[in-house]
């Protein structure tokens, strides 16, 4: 591992940082601008199918993130030497909050798969019902967390 990061540091740490953008200020734009634009729509089954199709199309873009954030957060913590260190703390805790994150975010893809069979059965306010927590806890709690562990990763970069 430290062979391949020694060769390839760059796009390693590079593929990291932009999986990150994508996954955290993915859910910063879903939460903050699509989410308040979506509220323009009267019409609820033209809103709520929106809202189902916006968030399929950001599962489609995050989950090869989220699976190139772990990749390479598993070589950078080999390869960097971390175990044993005072630093390795920050790893554990960044790695905490990132499971916390995937845990979430698995219920939340859960839920949105929930919400469409319900609206495929034309139950639009159980559709509803089912989504309302995704906009209300479950992103801002994944935004808030992603912030934490950016911070973590920043902290790691700079020693």
């Amino acid at each position: 591992m430290e062979t391949l990061f020694n060769s390839f540091s760059g796009i390693i740490v590079f593929l990291h940082v932009i999986s990150a953008v994508i996954w955290v200020g993915g859910m910063i734009a879903i939460r903050f601008a699509i989410h308040y634009s979506m509220q323009d729509i009267e019409e609820p089954k033209i809103k709520l199918g929106r809202t189902l199709e916006n968030l399929r199309r950001f599962f489609n873009m995050v989950i090869p993130a989220i699976i190139i954030l772990l990749l390479t957060a598993i070589i950078m913590i080999i390869a960097l030497g971390f175990k044993g260190t005072p630093l390795y703390s920050i790893v554990i805790a960044k790695e905490i909050v990132w499971t916390i994150m995937i845990v979430v975010f698995i219920t939340i893809y859960i839920k949105r798969n929930k919400a469409q069979k319900a609206f495929n059965e034309g139950k639009l306010p159980i559709a509803k019902e089912i989504l309302t927590p995704i906009a209300q806890y479950f992103i801002p709690l994944n935004i808030v967390l992603g912030l934490i562990a950016i911070y973590f990763g920043i902290t790691l970069r700079g020693f």
